[in-house]
This record gives C-alpha cells, structure tokens and sequence, in this order.
C-alpha cells in the first residue's frame, strides 16, 4: 500500500482576521483551528504530517511540537511558494500526499480518507478537490470541458464575467502523486497581477500530460476556508450543531441545545442532562446521571456519575460522585473534589483535594489545601495560602469542623477531630481532638456607648434629650 503524506499549508498572516494570533491558531469551541485539521489527519491514518508555517510560527510550533514536521516560508508568497517549502522534507519521498489549507477546521477524518480512497480508485496523478457553493464569492472557480473533465481553476480576481457565475469552487484541497508534486511545483510561474505563485495553477500544467480527476465535497459546509470572524461564527454554528446532535443521539438529554456548546473532544456518556447557556470544551468527560447548569463553564475537567453544577465555573478539575457544586462556585487549578461534598455558594477551590461528605456551603476559599472526609467550613472560612511571596499548604484531616470567618494562616496542619471556633485566626498547627479559640475575648463595657453616639439620638425613657430629666407641668410624657 503506497505511503501517505499530509501537506498543512498555514504560512499566512490571515489579516482578514484583524487579530494578533496567526489565523490557524484561531481558537473555535476553545481550540485552535488547526488542531482540527491536525486531528482529522492523525485520525485517517498518513504516515507523516508536515505544517508549513510562517508568520508567528512559534504559536504555531507550541501548538503542535512533537507531532508534525514542520516547514518554513520566510516570505509569504502564495501558496504555490508554501507547498514548494515543503520539499526538503517531502519530495524524495513514495506516496500519495494531500494537500490541505490549515484554514479549513470542518475537515474530518472521514473526508480525508474518501479523498484518498478516490483518489487510488481513479489511478490518477492529481485529484482536485471541489465544492458546489451556493454563495462562491472569494474562491477560485472550477473550469471543465464539454466532457467533465477538470482543466483549470481560475481565482476569482482572473475570472471572466461568465465564469464568475460558475459555483463550483476550488476547496484548496489535493490530492497528488509525490514524485509529481514538486516536481510540478517547480514549473509554476509567478502571477503578474499579485506577485504570488498560485497552487491551482497545477491543474494547467498536469492537464495535458497527466490524469486529473475531481473529488466533489456534497456538504459544501466541509469545503469552507475561515478568513473572517464571521466565518468563525459559521464555523462554530456548524460544529455545536453537529456535535450536539451526536450527543444527543447517544442518550444525552440537552435543554434548549441552540444555547449550548460542546467542544470537539469533548467525552459525554449517556444519560446525563445539559441545561441552557452551558459551555462544555476541551478534554472534559462528563459521566453518566450528572447534571450540568443552567450558566455553567466547564474547560478541561472530569465531573463523575451523578454530580450536579449549576451556575458556576469549573477549569481543569474533577468532581466525583454525587457531589454538588453552585450556584456561583468555581474551580480551578486541579481542584480535585471527593465524592458527595458540597460546594456551595460563591465557593472558589484552587489546587485543593477534598475526601468524602465535606462541605463548604458558602462564601468560603479553598486554595492549596489538602482536605479530608466530614470537614466542615463555616460560611466565611478561608485558607490563607499566599505570604505575598510564596504559596503555602494547608492540611486538614478528618472530622473537623472549622467555625465561621475562620482564617487558617499556612503553612499549617490541622489534625483529625479538630473542632475551631468561630471568628479564629489560626496560626499554629492544631493536634487531633483539641479545640482552637484564636481570638481575643469579648469584653462588654456597660454604658458605653453614649460615649460613641451623638447624644442627640440617644433615646432615655422613649425619650431623646441631652439628660434625664422628670417631665414637669409644662412636659408631658409621651
């Protein structure tokens, strides 16, 4: 079976895009674009992927270092010249290679391997790839002979009055023979109106002395290039669609789904309810019986069977079972919550693990703590975990019950059956079954308070008057 090869071109400024971030590493559902297209290729199985990058490259090589090639255009000048950099890594090599645009993030794995498929199937030497597009504004337009065959792609700034209302399209897809490709590369000439050397002109060159085929893309959805921010928008619109839908098909109950988003990578068993405004994205699972918002963000976390969230905000964390979390909580940092807690209102955990059935019901911070089972925070409770310098850890053991607007100063260690009162603040380690009081004792001084409040509000008798005084027959009492 012939070798595979992958071509990425995502060289280009895209600054249609009107951002600081290389057009490719434009994040859609939370993940760069290119990931996609990345992904779609790892998953169809070529041998070698290789990504020719350019402007900002190094957004682009932390993306993806480790799992491609990588290529350098120093000098944008068309795609034809981006494909040609490719060839110190490529050309010497067997095989079929396809060619893709790093702009293209609705490719799939399924696609790719249809593309390959048709192409081996036809014998040819190139397959051009096309889309019937109901608006082709923008996209090169596919010109063929009486007989069906592909002998050119003309961009639109070229086109003639009438092949401007042709809509099939160049998706900016191929798939080529190797040995051929640089070889054709080489014979492409530099576009007198833009300078640049255009990739589609490979179609004239190989019509005459080699087998050119099409491969047509039904959805033209599939085919699309993102070069705006409203073609992000439709990009996303396409995907929450299609990922929701398979979601719910496998057994995931979604409220009102035009409200929700769900990423790509995204792992949601059955039997699990999604309510409205909820975000679900990155390498997040989501298990069986749990319960998700409404007005929930969840990035990168795990949340067991049976959890409820609602209103709140959880980043690479875990939740395990039968845990509660909101409204108004948020997570982050690896939080990591044991199984039937309660983390309540207006709770903020960060890098923090609890055991099982403890509870923070509400106004507490948790950060970079190790907690145990059956501990209690009172409504206020805080560890307080930065110096100004340095994070420090605080360890509580089991059964502990921490009163309310208690300050826990770490580093410090609070052992098993621990019971402190409310109002403390905490410095020094606390041993197992004793009871901490850290603060001063209360102190009642009888009367004074007229000492601190104007004496014209002070009320003696039902009363208000700078002194005592009898009522006389000129005063009656009210």
């Amino acid at each position: 079976m012939p070798a595979k090869h992958a071509l990425i071109l995502a060289a280009g400024k895209g600054t249609r895009m009107r951002t600081e971030l290389p057009k490719c590493a434009f994040p859609i559902l939370k993940k760069p674009m290119i990931e996609y297209i990345v992904e779609g290729v790892e998953r169809s199985g070529v041998d070698e992927i290789v990504v020719v990058v350019g402007h900002q490259r190094k957004v682009l090589e932390d993306l993806l270092t480790e799992r491609v090639t990588f290529a350098y255009q120093e000098e944008q000048l068309g795609t034809g010249h981006a494909a040609l950099a490719a060839a110190e890594a490529l050309q010497d090599k067997e095989g079929t290679t396809i060619i893709l645009l790093g702009d293209m993030p609705l490719i799939n794995e399924t696609l790719i391997e249809k593309i390959f498929l048709s192409h081996e199937k036809s014998q040819n030497d190139l397959t051009v790839v096309s889309a019937d597009f109901t608006d082709p504004t923008g996209y090169g337009r596919i010109i063929r002979d009486r007989y069906g065959r592909v002998q050119a792609i003309v961009e639109e700034a070229d086109c003639t009055k009438d092949q401007r209302q042709i809509t099939e399209v160049s998706t900016g897809l191929y798939a080529i023979d190797n040995r051929i490709l640089f070889d054709v590369l080489k014979r492409i000439e530099k576009n007198e109106n833009s300078g640049e050397y255009y990739l589609t002109d490979i179609v004239g060159i190989m019509k005459d002395d080699y087998r050119v085929g099409s491969f047509v893309i039904r959805d033209e959805s599939r085919g699309m290039g993102v070069n705006d921010l409203y073609a992000i928008s439709k990009a996303e619109k396409f995907l929450r669609d299609e990922i929701n839908k398979r979601h719910m098909l496998a057994g995931v109950y979604m409220i009102n789904p035009e409200t929700i988003t769900v990423g790509h990578n995204v792992t949601i068993e059955g039997n699990v309810t999604i309510n409205p405004n909820t975000t679900i994205t990155g390498n997040s699972t989501i298990k069986s019986g749990a319960v998700i918002g409404p007005n929930t963000e969840i990035h990168n976390s795990t949340i067991h069977n049976d959890v409820q969230v609602k209103h709140s905000l959880l980043y690479d964390s875990t939740v395990h079972e039968r845990t509660t979390v909101g409204p108004f909580a948020h997570l982050r940092n690896n939080a990591n919550i044991g199984r039937d807690n309660r983390i309540g209102n207006f709770v903020e955990v960060k890098k923090s693990t609890t055991g099982s059935n403890t509870k923070a019901s509400h106004l507490a911070y948790i950060g970079d703590a190790e907690v145990g089972s059956n501990v209690n925070f009172g409504c206020g409770s805080v560890t307080v975990n930065f110096d100004g310098k340095e994070k420090h850890l605080t360890r509580i053991g089991d059964d502990v019950f921490i009163g309310c607007n208690t300050n826990l100063i770490a580093p410090i260690e609070i052992d098993d059956n621990v019971f402190i009162a409310a109002g403390s603040t905490v410095t020094e380690n606390v041993p197992a079954w004793a009871m901490a009081i850290a603060r001063n004792r209360q102190i009642n001084k009888t009367d004074y308070a007229k000492n601190l409040i104007s004496p014209k509000t002070v009320k003696v008798d039902n009363v208000t008057d700078k002194k005592k005084k009898k009522p006389t027959g000129a005063q009656k009492a009210d």
